[in-house]
């Protein structure tokens, strides 16, 4: 179908601006002050309400294949475009972890039959597969995933000899989890000695502390300024990090970062109410950590914004400390957070729109994708600021039926959600028979 959007405010980097969109054929035929329905184009009244890009999120866990009680492909993309999410590139340590050219490839096929929402997906890197590494078709995969640091799973990269060689051989981007296992293996023993297993979720910021990441972060952009290596370094949680990274456009840059929603939302007084639910690695630290971290965003020291969904069910989640898993779903939500964070003063409407699709678009070198601009493909939001919408476990879309925002009042309400020209997202509902496209990259 075609769309005429009537009256909206476009939202991009340089501005907000009351136009007329057409979508037509799966791309923005026609952007303008005043555009004359000529054809059979179904009109949408955008009056009071805002257009953005659709979201491109570079971390996702979707959980498929082998750990789908927790989540599947097409359960956390239907959520992703119900929160403005029309892109997203999903994480190799699923079971089994995406390791091989082949089975990076059996995920591709599922996304293709089953995602409302474009994807890409991250190449797995091993101590043991870096020849595998090497194989990777850079136009067609968005990079290679290194954990330099202990996480979920036990895709632990700790070989030097491997590091060494993946960061001087792969040509593609690098993105990497930083935090280092010594030094959380030394402070997990000090809670154990001091607590036992039950250990109060509030040190999970002192055992998973700023040190960590930094040792960690710091190793890494190390050797990508000694072998020149394209790295990015993922959900950056503390100001001491910072350091590490120059503002400026990303152009310029071959060491980028991103910063993740709950990492700006909350801090470590909310570990008291919330408990495991906002359990995730790196761990939710201070509040001086986060208002860091906002500001980065605004420097331009942090590239993109991104979510670092990672389900677990709620009986994962009810476990002690030592039992409960790390992570968190927060695709929903991730746009309606942001606009509530506008709100508050933090970000601007165009800062959100920079660093939630464009940005991520110019970082991977997205094929036309990441701006609304005639030409492109049309992945694109219509949100409405005015009507505010209460997360409920009526209206969580998660396979696993909660959320960290859960009873939230958010201020702004996701309308609708076109992929590819598409209509998928309308009025709170999935609508069905139309899949995303494989993400493609201009390198």
């Amino acid at each position: 179908m075609s769309y005429l959007i009537k009256n909206i405010q476009v939202v991009s980097s340089t501005g907000i601006k009351a136009q007329d969109v057409l979508i037509s054929n799966g791309r923005f035929e026609k952007i303008a002050g005043t555009i004359e329905n000529k054809g059979n184009a179904q009109e949408i009244d955008g009056s009071g309400k805002y257009l953005f890009p659709g979201a491109i999120d570079d971390q996702v866990h979707f959980r498929e294949p082998g750990l789908t009680h927790k989540a599947n492909i097409y359960t956390e993309s239907r959520a992703a475009v119900a929160g403005g999410i029309t892109s997203f590139m999903e994480m190799p340590n699923t079971n089994p972890q995406s390791l091989t050219q082949e089975l990076l490839e059996d995920k591709y096929q599922i996304a293709a039959k089953a995602s409302p929402a474009n994807y890409s997906f991250f190449m797995g890197v091993s101590n043991e597969n870096l020849e595998e590494v090497l194989k990777t078709d850079l136009t067609k995969v968005c990079g290679a995933k290194v954990f330099m640091g202990s996480s979920t799973g036990n895709m632990l990269v700790d070989d030097e000899h491997t590091l060494a060689k993946l960061f001087s051989n792969f040509e593609g981007l690098i993105a990497s989890h930083c935090e280092d296992e010594a030094t959380i293996k030394a402070n997990m023993q000090k809670a154990l000695d001091k607590y036992g297993e039950d250990i109060p979720f509030e040190q999970h910021p002192v055992i998973r502390d700023a040190e960590a990441c930094y040792i960690s972060s710091s190793k890494a952009v190390a050797l990508a300024k000694k072998t020149g290596a394209r790295l990015h370094i993922l959900h950056i949680s503390t100001a001491k990090e910072l350091e590490l990274f120059e503002a400026g456009p990303l152009e310029n840059k071959k060491i980028t970062a991103e910063a993740c929603v709950h990492h700006l939302w909350f801090t470590d007084a909310d570990y008291a109410k919330k408990g495991s639910r906002i359990k995730w690695n790196p761990a939710v630290k201070s509040q001086a950590d986060r208002d860091a971290v906002r500001q980065a965003v605004l420097d331009d020291k942090i590239d993109v914004l991104a979510t670092d969904h990672a389900p677990h069910t709620n009986e994962e989640k009810e476990g002690i400390y030592t039992k409960a898993p790390s992570g968190g779903p927060l695709v929903q939500h991730y746009m309606q957070a942001l606009l509530d964070l506008n709100k508050q003063g933090v970000f601007s409407l165009e800062k959100i729109a920079e660093k939630t699709a464009e940005a991520p678009a110019r970082l991977f070198k997205i094929k036309e994708r990441g701006f609304i601009r005639e030409g492109y493909y049309a992945d694109c939001v219509i949100i409405d600021a005015n009507t505010p919408y209460t997360v409920s476990k009526n209206n969580i879309l998660y396979k696993c039926g909660w959320s960290p925002f859960d009873g939230h009042n958010f201020s702004s309400t996701i309308e609708k959600t076109f992929v590819n020209g598409n209509l998928v997202f309308e009025n709170g509902a999935l609508i069905e028979g139309t899949n995303g496209a494989r993400l493609e990259f201009n390198r």
